[in-house]
């Protein structure tokens, strides 16, 4: 019979495209060729109406002893596949447990943070408190209490970040909002001398910003630690014994300071600190523009007037403030010829430290 002999021929094609097939999916291309609901031999299933009576016991008979082996060896196949394409995925994900481990690496405080810490410890070990403060501040506490006169330069839109002032007042010079992003911590001090008991002894670390260009000795926003004392018999020797101490804990035992006349409109008398040069030991280098020295910080009395407006009496107390940016602090301190590479992230930089 043609029909009987059709499906034989089919049953040695399927048997031979199975025992073929790669993998599972092209084993079920072939499932579904034959099997499926167009497929080859389900099509001989439904044409059964078709055969003549007297044919279709055995067409019907050859049909179905087809579909048992081919759904037979469809089954061993994919057996057989999957158990090979498991195996080829544990072969993939296999570790070699020879191989040296990848330890996770371990996060560190950045280097800003840590010279913060570090001045602070210093501090902290000479009876001092930390002070904080709004860096959103008011031209009161950033310029006025301070004694900058209104026509102060660094009041002016050029060096300042300004922001809208909802409260309506007007500013000094051309305009400007009273409301700014502070340019020193040195408002945390004026804040101190209103709201702390005398005597006074505070660091006063944070962000402090101004319209700077990015450049190897510039940011727009850097950190500041500012100091304050006020006591009852306060010298410019204390602030000069004090000064000294910072730099050798800070920079070595071995390093020199000097002090150098300077102007500051909220002390009186002032100075630049300079610290001497770690890599020529003060001969003179690139580094320290063949000077010998590092300017590091400035310094001075508290002015009579800073004291008065914020309610302290000058006639019975005076005192001393510094300030000091803590990445020029570090950069000294490890010879980081860009301020900018404390900013970048590059961890083969970082990770030094």
């Amino acid at each position: 019979m043609a029909i009987v002999e059709d499906v034989a021929a089919l049953r040695e094609r399927t048997l031979a495209a199975i025992a073929q097939a790669g993998d599972t999916a092209a084993l079920d291309q072939v499932r579904v060729a034959v099997l499926g609901k167009s497929g080859t031999l389900t099509g001989y299933l439904r044409s059964m109406g078709q055969v003549p009576k007297e044919e279709r016991a055995q067409v019907g008979k050859a049909v179905n002893e087809v579909r048992v082996e081919v759904e037979a060896a469809l089954a061993e196949r994919k057996a057989s596949l999957e158990a090979a394409e498991l195996a080829a995925a544990i072969d993939a994900a296999a570790v070699d447990v020879t191989l040296p481990g990848r330890a996770q690496q371990i996060g560190t405080r950045h280097l800003i943070n840590g010279i913060i810490d570090e001045i602070s410890e210093i501090f902290l070990g000479l009876g001092y408190s930390v002070a904080q403060g709004p860096e959103v501040e008011t031209c009161y506490y950033n310029f006025e209490a301070l004694n900058a006169p209104a026509d102060h330069p660094s009041r002016g839109l050029a060096d300042t970040f300004y922001v809208v002032d909802r409260s309506g007042a007007a500013c000094n010079v051309r305009g400007e909002s009273d409301v700014l992003l502070r340019t020193q911590t040195s408002g945390v001090q004026v804040h101190a001398m209103e709201d702390r008991k005398l005597p006074i002894y505070v660091i006063a670390p944070g962000k402090v910003y101004r319209r700077d260009v990015a450049d190897p000795s510039h940011l727009p926003q850097f950190h500041q630690i500012e100091g304050l004392v006020v006591d009852r018999d306060i010298t410019f020797g204390d602030l000069k014994g004090t000064m000294d101490y910072l730099c050798k804990q800070v920079f070595g035992p071995e390093r020199k300071t000097r002090f150098r006349a300077h102007f500051f409109p909220f002390t009186e008398p002032s100075a630049e600190v300079d610290v001497s040069c770690g890599i020529c030991h003060g001969e003179g280098c690139r580094m320290c523009k063949n000077t010998g020295w590092l300017e590091i910080l400035g310094c001075g009395m508290v002015d009579p007037n800073v004291l008065a407006m914020s309610g302290i009496d000058p006639e019975e107390y005076s005192g001393f403030a510094f300030g000091m940016g803590v990445e020029r602090i570090a950069c000294l301190k490890y010879n980081v010829p860009d301020l900018r590479m404390l900013l970048e992230g590059d961890m083969r930089f970082l990770r030094q430290f």
